[in-house]
């Protein structure tokens, strides 16, 4: 008798392969983990989006204030300012200037998210000509 008889049900069971149960515990696990990473992945690339648009406000912000040196009022439109809104940033969000006429002379640039995009229910964030970034807990 060369085999034992734990070798032998060690043999079988190497050949079975998995229980039912066995197969069940390890989707359970999949499930868990799918259902904590996948609110915090798209938390995460929303946060990722809103963060090219406030780049993209900066830039404009930044853009009106050398367009203010050189023509001595705010630009009313990004064509004026020689800039196009990113593709990554147009499919997501509507950028709007909003200049105001006075003196001084005033502008605000929003971001709103489009509907049906990824960004869709995040906030619409703006930026004026005194540096004013709102709303205030997301930039």
């Amino acid at each position: 008798m060369g085999k034992s008889i734990f070798s032998v049900r060690r043999a079988r069971r190497a050949q079975q392969g998995f229980t039912l149960i066995e197969l069940m515990v390890a989707v359970a696990i999949v499930g868990i983990l799918a259902a904590v990473a996948v609110p915090s992945y798209t938390q995460h690339m929303q946060k990722s989006r809103r963060a090219e648009a406030q780049s993209y406000l900066m830039d404009l912000s930044q853009r009106q204030q050398q367009y203010l040196l050189d023509m001595r009022s705010y630009a009313a439109t990004e064509a004026a300012l020689n800039m196009t809104t990113p593709a990554s940033v147009a499919k997501n969000y509507t950028i709007a200037i909003a200049v105001g006429a006075g003196t001084p002379p005033t502008f605000t640039i929003t971001a709103t998210p489009k509907a049906g995009s990824a960004q869709a229910g995040d906030v619409t964030l703006s930026i004026n000509n005194a540096n004013a970034k709102l709303p205030a807990g997301y930039w």
